[in-house]
């Protein structure tokens, strides 16, 4: 059946409520473990239903935010789901409580979400969720009505970005304009949704009996086996151990296009001869990507074939289509589902690959995991097999890039390491935001300038005047939507390097290892799934100087000058 087919309803609050309390009962009631499971078993179901009708809405309503149909309904469920989490709640302490724990093979990273679920709700702050959804779909909305005006045509915030990265330096400085005077002519509104957004959610934890929003965040994001000073150490060390090599490749990169420093226009142009491009139309792109997945594995065979055959994608930008790119999975169909914004850039294979990730990893856990929550791990653990998918295609970039494969290898591992300065920025900053709460909307801009000094040193927003002030964080559509998740990238990003450089060595356990955590999908902790992999946890002390050597060693191989 292709996605086209799936069918959507609309699922009536009351019918929910009641079905929750029946299925609920059930499970109380229970009097022995095989009764407990089987009822265990049938309110996932029912709840990998409510899931799945609520992803339809949300994935066709990122398709078209203009659609009215849709538009209705993601605002019910936004108004919804924040209802449910009462029978959620109920059926986390059912759980807990149950004297059957012990004689079942649930596994114990679920209990662990349990207790956060619990941790993180009371009937208290549904008003508050329904507002934070509200919110966040006015951004989703805000970003996605962008109609920039550029050299006679119109374009969204994706369509604009292959000119910002145009051979042309005088195009890509007028794109970068365009690009940016979006987001300076809609200042006060940004402003405004995040700091809406910041004092509901500040009001949320303290209606809960937390400090500020920083430790909820951390509960709602499932860290269940690290902590803030965990983190932190994790941030000083890639300040210590990344951010001078991120700024010497920025020098060496100004040296290879014949200038003497970056300006901000610059930035992502990274050769004399331009940067690599995908070769092809997406058709072409996806046909590749089949190829690719027929000969990496007998399992990346069966599962890109599903997708193609049903069609779980939606590749292509266009007007009032949300920006970004995701994976989600449709528990009723066990399928993921790609939706991304290509725009001819090589970020298009990144996004298809890293998606991809994502989406095998899915196909391999709705296999053997029955429980709707353990379907995708925590998000920090399934980064790493979205961001090691990434490198995994490193042998078969020449179906993608023809000629330009050698370039595209070296600029992606550049760019990955450039990546892991500005995820801990944004983590810091997200930090500094939820810990001071009462900052102004120009503080916020000014503490976020303030730590890009320290984790892109280098960078000349000459010209800029809103970034300048600190306002690039208003593209960064996670610190609206999902507050505290972006260092889950960079950790990821440092176990996929772990994995490159195993490939580099030619360890064929490489792929088997991958192939397992995918499997595993939530059963287990992130310090657990990364030493299932056996790989460095990037919390250990000299993790971050290793891999940093190693890629540096690596780019030394290839003749950049040739580029």
């Amino acid at each position: 059946m292709k996605f086209s087919e799936f069918r959507y309803e609309r699922l009536a609050y009351e019918d929910l409520k009641t079905k929750y309390e029946e299925l609920l009962g059930k499970l109380k009631e229970a009097e022995t473990a095989e009764s407990f499971m089987e009822a265990f078993e049938q309110i996932n179901t029912f709840r990998g239903h409510i899931h799945s009708m609520q992803t339809l809405c949300s994935i066709r309503h990122t398709i078209d935010t203009s659609d009215e149909y849709y538009d209705k309904e993601n605002e019910y469920w936004d108004n919804t789901m924040p209802l449910l989490q009462v029978y959620e709640v109920g059926l986390a302490k059912t759980m807990m409580e149950s004297r059957f724990r012990s004689e079942t093979d649930i596994p114990e990273a679920y209990y662990m979400t349990l207790e956060n679920k619990m941790k993180s709700f009371s009937e208290a702050i549904i008003e508050d969720m329904q507002e934070e959804n509200r919110l966040i779909t006015e951004y989703g909305k805000l970003v996605s009505s962008a109609k920039i005006e550029f050299r006679g045509e119109t374009h969204n915030l994706a369509s604009i970005r292959p000119f910002m990265n145009d051979d042309d330096r005088q195009i890509r400085k007028e794109a970068t304009k365009a690009y940016f005077g979006f987001f300076e002519e809609n200042e006060a509104k940004f402003d405004e949704i995040y700091d809406r957004l910041v004092r509901v959610r500040d009001r949320m934890a303290k209606k809960l009996g937390y400090e500020n929003f920083t430790p909820l965040g951390y509960i709602r994001m499932n860290r269940l086996d690290y902590d803030q000073d965990m983190v932190k150490n994790y941030r000083d060390q890639v300040i210590r151990d990344i951010v001078p090599l991120t700024v010497e490749l920025r020098q060496k990169q100004a040296k290879r296009i014949g200038l003497d420093s970056l300006k901000l226009y610059d930035v992502d142009y990274n050769f004399r001869t331009g940067n690599p491009k995908p070769h092809g139309t997406l058709d072409e792109l996806v046909a590749a990507a089949l190829q690719m997945y027929t000969e990496m594995s007998p399992e990346t065979a069966e599962f890109f074939k599903m997708m193609v055959d049903q069609e779980l994608f939606d590749l292509p930008t266009r007007p009032n289509k949300e920006m970004g790119g995701y994976c989600t999975g449709i528990y009723d169909y066990k399928v993921p589902f790609i939706f991304a914004n290509a725009n001819g850039t090589s970020g298009d294979v990144d996004t298809l690959t890293h998606e991809a990730g994502h989406a095998f990893q899915a196909f391999c856990t709705f296999k053997n995991v029955t429980i709707p929550d353990l379907s995708f791990p925590t998000m920090e653990s399934a980064e790493i097999n979205s961001m090691s998918m990434e490198f995994f295609a490193h042998p078969w970039s020449h179906l993608f890039f023809k000629e330009e494969a050698e370039k595209y290898r070296y600029f992606h591992i550049a760019e990955s390491l450039k990546f892991l300065p500005y995820g801990c920025l944004i983590d810091h900053f997200q930090h500094e935001v939820y810990n001071h709460p009462e900052m102004t909307a120009d503080e916020r801009k000014a503490c976020f300038r303030r730590l890009e000094k320290i984790y892109k040193p280098d960078i000349d927003y000459e010209g800029f005047d809103l970034l300048e002030r600190g306002g690039f964080f208003f593209r960064q559509g996670h610190v609206f939507q999902a507050p505290f998740y972006y260092i889950d990238y960079t950790l990821a990003q440092v176990c996929a390097l772990q994995f490159f450089v195993r490939m580099l060595n030619k360890d064929e356990d490489a792929w088997k290892d991958y192939v397992r955590i995918c499997g595993l999908g939530g059963t287990k902790t992130f310090t657990q799934i990364v030493r299932e992999a056996h790989l460095k946890v990037p919390f250990e002390e000299g993790c971050l100087k290793e891999v940093s050597a190693k890629m540096k060693e690596e780019l030394g191989r290839i003749d950049d000058s040739k580029f």
